[in-house]
């Protein structure tokens, strides 16, 4: 896959994980995902899925707006993607990590970072 699509894909994917769709999120966190999410909190898998059933809806899902999209291979089978995001609601800024690990032929998530900015 060239290095453009590859990125393109990536970034598919966190999209996907923020629509919170359980079955989405089943699918793409890997089973030892842990998040140091923007609110301080720390997540893990069981969190999040719990979280997806009781709390996200259409309508309360936070859309955000994703800028300075990049990656870089840390191996054959783990990515590091960067990215920023702008919440819509209150256009609060967050820089965001993500390590991707190649399970089995697909892409899930191990960890995810969020630190707010000013």
């Amino acid at each position: 896959m060239k290095d453009s699509l590859f990125e393109e894909h990536i970034l598919q994917l966190e999209k996907q994980l923020m629509s919170y769709e359980y079955e989405e999120l089943a699918t793409l966190l890997a089973d030892d995902f842990m998040e140091f999410g923007s609110s301080g909190n720390v997540y893990d898998k069981k969190i999040i899925l719990d979280s997806s059933n009781n709390r996200f809806t259409p309508a309360n899902v936070t859309h955000m707006t994703i800028t300075d999209f990049k990656i870089k291979l840390l191996s054959p089978a783990v990515i590091l993607a960067t990215y920023r995001t702008m919440r819509r609601d209150d256009r609060q800024l967050v820089l965001r990590s993500s390590i991707w690990k190649l399970n089995e032929g697909n892409w899930q998530m191990t960890f995810h970072q969020g630190t707010p900015t000013t």
